[in-house]
């Protein structure tokens, strides 16, 4: 052995060509152990890149390995940084026969795992039933590798999580890896993770040990400590062997004080790798005690009733309402509906994916003690409406009712009034509350009700003791937020004719927990009509309300949108104004909507009511409950029906545009439609076959475009040829799945006000492909939650109702004629990319509102015929592109009227925004370890 200077600080340990093809044992003394942190071994077979053998440091033991060698292979010992290592070398290593290597690598293993007789006898057996299959050399490969995993698991610098399948299969250990943007750094303080970047992904590399994990429930344990940084939205993918997809993504909640985190779910079946992101931003953190246990139904179901709080003590009470919850939907609706509903009621599903709120509220929504300090901000005020409070009471618990007022009492914003109706509560400790808040301070009045008349007569009987220019509605278990007023005064001021004002809104528990924000849109009339999204807070000009009827009896449970959808009837959007800020806590406890959506069954009837006699006036127009609790407006269609005409460009790819033309006339209903395909350029023998045979079918015509593509001068081409009054613009890769698509997008494009109608589109994994599109998002605009699975809800369960949006793709989009030629059709100058977005923002400056609707739902290959972007010239295309877009429209694109400032331009699934896009209050600076 002579040492290579030519290497820095290595060893040699066997010079090239003193080997032969075989399999070596080296072995070195005990004293090998006092080599330093940095020195590995090194292996590189042939001209690969070198391996490490991490396989070294045995405190007092010889420490061993074994390695099949060739000619050119080299191995050295290494030291990374730091003085020439002086290291007793072993001998030239001793070429061992396959048997022995054999039992030499199932020895070393054995010391691995402790001994363990069991896991030895199942090492062998497995060789045993390898080697007929696999060969021998293949199975002493897989073998070395196992002993390689064994090793690096023993080491202490490599973290390591622990996994049992069944109780008969024990418990495995696994190694933990960096996966992606994450660094694992070991010292005298243990295993640090520090990311590189706001993607960091750490791996529970199963495959190395050849675990699967079969379906079932999981307990996912850990102690996490935050270094430095903040954990953002961490979550769990599941990989069943085709990739990490956000349809398996499984939402982790924050860790508590202590750093643990202590949580369930389900994996589905043959999960072959679990990947943890911990965070969306740059995050240094350590993790221990890492265990993946998969638990029994029962074990499961008790783990979720028996809820914990932050102490780490049973909560009886919310234990005792989830049991009975739990019996009463295991009685109705089976066991996995029980098992299903239960699994909704635990903390950290209380949130989408992508929420850490807890952390978001303490940075960002926090009042300390600089903060409260508002009396600077009404001290400049010019105006100082009086703004009336109207609380309907009736036998609210006491304490909530107490921190109801009190939150009214803490008002920053003094020019208020307290409007209390007492609906004839049995509770004698409510007239007792109130007489005593109605002592303390002379701006809160009180009236009781002779006879119980339910929520509308009493808060009826509360706006006849108001006063004030303006009336808010609180409910009597809720809470204002201190500054809430004040911001409602504020926005009076900027704004003196304002008719609407509402804000933001989140729930908070018995604990004091605020959780499950609504970030809620501007001003969004198709929205209102699908779901009572200004809800809390929302004050009007009292004025209006009583011109209006004030609140009317029949609709008890949705009272205050039918008020709403009366109230902003015929205003203008000028007279509306969202304060994109949290103002009022939802008080949720048991029977509340704010808990369970479903808990006032009446509620949704209620609200249906209101919206159908909201729209009564419009003959034909039918609304539906849907079952989550919101609603759909079914609009009539014109008779005859407008005929539309489907423009399709395409090029080659017969196939995806023979699907897409046979689904379009075997499952459209839609009366009245011609189909206008239009040729660019395509030069395969086939498709021209088929450019021509349907060239001759009814309702279909074949336009030629034979120049470079330009997605814009083929429809602007398209729509001069179109008979229709209605233009379908379709991507040749779009294939039907539901018959009356057509049906539901025409009937909104043809109202007036409408301008581009949009569909739901899908993957062909049933994964979300456009859910419409958010302004701002990837630099210019992406589309709402991408890669979802079907069904998902999305921020505040947008993704299941109509509403208006800034923008839809325009790979399925229908439009009148005549709306198109209005704006001037596509921007041409837009060949490939955001000319869909760009005419919709033009739609939105010349006074139309843009809709999309889940009701119609398509199946989108996504661009398959255009191909990538990867040459150079298509990227200074799109890069062009995106410069134009900017030049445009950057304005609107950093603030989308249908998007929440609180939330996220880099994500599409509407996560929390890290800062939010406006200035709230002072930032909480983030926490550090000591």
């Amino acid at each position: 052995m002579n040492d290579d200077s030519s290497l820095g600080h290595r060893q040699r340990i066997d010079p090239v060509g003193r080997v032969s093809d075989g399999w070596y044992w080296f072995r070195w003394p005990a004293s090998l152990a006092d080599v330093g942190d940095g020195a590995v071994v090194y292996h590189r077979a042939g001209s690969s890149e070198p391996a490490s053998l991490p396989l070294l440091r045995r405190a007092g033991k010889a420490t061993s390995f074994v390695l099949p060698l060739a000619p050119a292979d080299e191995v050295w010992l290494e030291e990374g940084a730091g003085e020439p290592l002086v290291v007793p070398l072993p001998p030239l290593p001793l070429r061992v026969g396959r048997p022995k290597a054999v039992a030499l690598i199932l020895i070393l293993l054995a010391r691995e795992e402790g001994w363990d007789l069991l896991s030895t006898a199942r090492n062998l057996a497995g060789i045993l039933m390898s080697l007929p299959a696999r060969g021998a050399r293949r199975t002493m490969d897989a073998l070395l590798g196992r002993l390689l995993i064994a090793m690096q698991m023993r080491d202490e610098r490599n973290p390591v999580a622990h996994v049992r399948t069944s109780l008969a299969a024990g418990v495995r250990r696994v190694l933990l890896k960096p996966l992606h943007q994450l660094q694992v750094l070991a010292g005298a303080a243990g295993i640090r993770w520090v990311s590189a970047g706001d993607d960091p992904q750490m791996l529970l590399d199963l495959t190395s040990v050849d675990i699967v994990l079969p379906a079932g429930w999981y307990r996912f344990r850990c102690r996490l400590q935050v270094l430095a940084g903040h954990l953002v939205s961490p979550c769990l993918y599941a990989d069943q062997g085709s990739g990490f997809k956000p349809n398996l993504l499984v939402r982790i909640p924050a860790p508590d004080a202590t750093g643990r985190i202590d949580m369930l779910f389900v994996l589905p079946r043959n999960t072959v790798g679990v990947r943890i992101d911990p965070s969306s931003r740059s995050v240094e953190y350590s993790v221990s005690d890492f265990k993946l246990i998969r638990e029994p139904r029962w074990r499961a179901l008790l783990f979720m009733l028996l809820r914990r709080e932050e102490s780490g003590c049973i909560d009886w009470n919310a234990s005792t309402r989830l049991a009975r919850n739990f019996l009463r939907t295991l009685i109705f609706g089976g066991l996995s509906a029980a098992a299903d509903h239960l699994m909704s009621q635990q903390p950290y599903a209380q949130q989408p994916s992508g929420f850490d709120y807890t952390d978001w509220v303490r940075r960002f929504d926090t009042l300390d003690e600089s903060s409260r300090n508002l009396c600077a901000r009404v001290s400049v005020l010019s105006e100082r409406p009086l703004i009336s409070v109207l609380v309907p009471v009736y036998n609210t618990p006491e304490r909530w009712l107490r921190r109801c007022l009190d939150s009214v009492l803490k008002q920053a914003y003094p020019h208020w009034e307290l409007c209390i109706a007492d609906d004839a509560s049995p509770a004698p400790h409510v007239q007792h509350v109130l007489r005593e808040y109605a002592d303390r301070d002379e701006r809160i009045r009180i009236v009781r009700r002779e006879e119980n008349g339910h929520i509308s007569a009493a808060s009826n009987s509360a706006l006849a003791l108001a006063n004030g220019e303006y009336v808010a509605l609180l409910d009597h278990d809720d809470e204002l937020r201190p500054h809430a007023l004040l911001e409602i005064a504020e926005a009076i001021n900027q704004q003196p004719t304002l008719e609407v004002i509402y804000s933001d809104e989140d729930k908070i528990d018995e604990k004091g927990r605020r959780f499950q924000p609504y970030f809620k849109p501007d001003w969004n009339p198709q929205l209102l009509l699908s779901q009572n999204y200004l809800c809390h807070l929302t004050v009007i000009r009292t004025e209006r309300v009583r011109c209006v009827g004030g609140f009317r009896a029949g609709f008890e449970g949705s009272q205050d949108h039918d008020l709403f959808l009366r109230c902003c009837g015929g205003l203008s959007e000028e007279r509306i104004r969202h304060i994109p800020k949290v103002l009022y806590h939802w008080r949720a406890i048991e029977g509340s909507t704010a808990l369970e959506r479903d808990a006032k069954d009446y509620a949704s009837l209620a609200g249906a009511r209101a919206v159908r006699e909201h729209v009564s006036s419009i003959e034909g127009v039918r609304v539906e409950e849907l079952p989550h609790g919101h609603y759909r407006v079914r609009w009539p269609l014109p008779s005859p029906v407008p005929k539309v005409s489907i423009i399709i460009p395409t090029r080659d790819k017969v196939d995806l545009l023979r699907k897409c033309i046979e689904s379009l006339f075997e499952r459209t209903k839609y009366a009245d439609f011609e189909c206008i395909v239009v040729n660019n350029q395509s030069s395969e023998p086939l498709a021209l076959r088929y450019l021509h045979d349907i060239a001759g079918r009814a309702a279909i015509r074949v336009l030629d475009y034979d120049a470079p593509f330009n997605y814009s001068k083929i429809n602007n081409l398209a729509a001069e040829h179109a008979q229709g009054s209605v233009l379908c613009l379709m991507n040749n890769d779009i294939e039907i799945i539901t018959e009356d698509w057509l049906e539901e997008m025409v009937s909104h494009a043809v109202r007036p006000d409408t301008g581009a109608v949009g569909a739901m589109l899908y993957y062909p994994d049933g994964t979300i492909q456009h859910a419409g599109v958010i302004l701002g998002v990837g630099g210019v605009a992406n589309h709402a939650y991408l890669d979802r699975p079907a069904g998902y809800p999305g921020h505040g369960a947008r993704a299941l109702v109509t509403q208006n949006l800034s923008a839809v793709t325009g790979a399925c989009m229908v439009v009148r004629r005549s709306v198109y030629f209005k704006v001037g059709g596509l921007e041409e100058r837009l060949s490939v990319a955001f000319n869909d977005i760009d005419f919709c923002l033009r739609l939105l400056e010349a006074g139309y509102r843009n809709v999309w609707t889940p009701h119609a739902q398509l199946i989108h290959h996504e661009s398959a015929t255009r191909g990538s972007d990867d040459s150079k010239e298509k990227r200074q295309r799109f890069v062009a592109e995106v410069d134009f877009m900017h030049a445009r429209w950057d304005g609107l694109l950093q603030s989308d009227p249908a998007y929440n400032p609180n939330l996220a331009l880099d994500d599409c699934s509407a996560a929390l925004s890290y800062p939010p896009r406006h200035s709230a209050f002072h930032v909480v600076p983030p926490a550090r370890a000591t």
